[in-house]
């Protein structure tokens, strides 16, 4: 019995790794295909005019999408300027103080709901938060959403970070009369900045491709954004307007927009995972 049951269990060993190992490669396929079916229709895009002119009325050939570059990356700006502070005092809290307390464990879990919430549910909210009160679009509005959708991915990150460093560390600086405060800032945060660098950079990757929450919030402009107070340019929804389009420059230039983002988003997780690597290596 024991000889058939070893031959069992390697045999099952073999067998899953082989549709792991299959899973991968089908997954890993599909990612270079779509890279590669992007990179080829967009690159075609890329010219001056693209990244230096506003876009061209429907039905004329130029222009190019520096508005929506320069109103994404404000966009992007604010929201990190919203949902990072806030993301690392969540995951401060519930690390160092709150632990497992009820209101933490409530935290936690509205957290995970929050994290599980599909990004147009973020959009109506704000759109009835924000833009239904004001009366018109903005980029404000778009920000808060963004802000949303990031704040749950930094405080888990911030809180496994924190989690990860030994008590002895927090024990030896509390021993020699550091306050709770200092010791959490000046040590645990240097002991924890990589991943917490990491999980920033990768929720930042996370929203730089979303459209739904903007569609309800910042919409979107042909016009330079000279303030964020009114509808504001962005390259994803304005891919979804030039894809659907009838104009074939214009979905020319999606497709170039779409290369775009995508470069920005794979060259985020590239650093973030070099980031975590250098992280483990020390």
């Amino acid at each position: 019995m024991k000889p058939k049951s070893l031959i069992k269990r390697k045999a099952t060993n073999i067998l899953v790794m082989l549709i792991s190992v299959a899973a991968s490669a089908v997954g890993i396929l599909i990612l270079c295909w779509i890279l590669i079916e992007v990179l080829r229709k967009g690159m075609g895009a890329f010219s001056w005019n693209f990244f230096t002119k506003l876009p061209a009325p429907p039905g004329e050939e130029g222009g190019g999408v520096a508005n929506a570059i320069y109103g994404t990356g404000i966009i992007t700006l604010v929201a990190s300027v919203i949902g990072i502070p806030l993301g690392l005092l969540s995951g401060i809290f519930l690390a160092e103080f709150g632990q497992q307390s009820r209101i933490a464990d409530t935290v936690r879990f509205l957290s995970n709901v929050l994290m599980g919430t599909p990004s147009i549910i973020v959009g109506i909210f704000v759109y009835g938060l924000i833009v239904v009160p004001l009366g018109h679009f903005s980029g404000y509005a778009g920000a808060v959403a963004l802000a949303i959708i990031m704040l749950p991915l930094i405080s888990r990150t911030t809180e496994d970070m924190l989690n990860m460093v030994p008590d002895t560390l927090r024990e030896s600086a509390l021993a020699l009369g550091a306050s709770r405060w200092r010791v959490t800032l000046n040590i645990i945060f240097r002991a924890a900045k990589r991943g917490m660098i990491t999980g920033t950079l990768l929720a930042i990757a996370r929203i730089s491709g979303e459209t739904a929450p903007l569609l309800f919030t910042s919409l979107n402009s042909s016009y330079w954004p000279h303030s964020l107070a009114q509808p504001t340019s962005n390259l994803t929804v304005t891919i979804f307007n030039y894809a659907m389009s009838p104009f074939e420059d214009w979905q020319r230039i999606a497709w170039g927009a779409s290369l775009l983002i995508t470069m920005a988003v794979l060259c985020l997780t590239v650093l973030a995972r070099f980031v975590l690597r250098e992280r483990g290596r020390r």
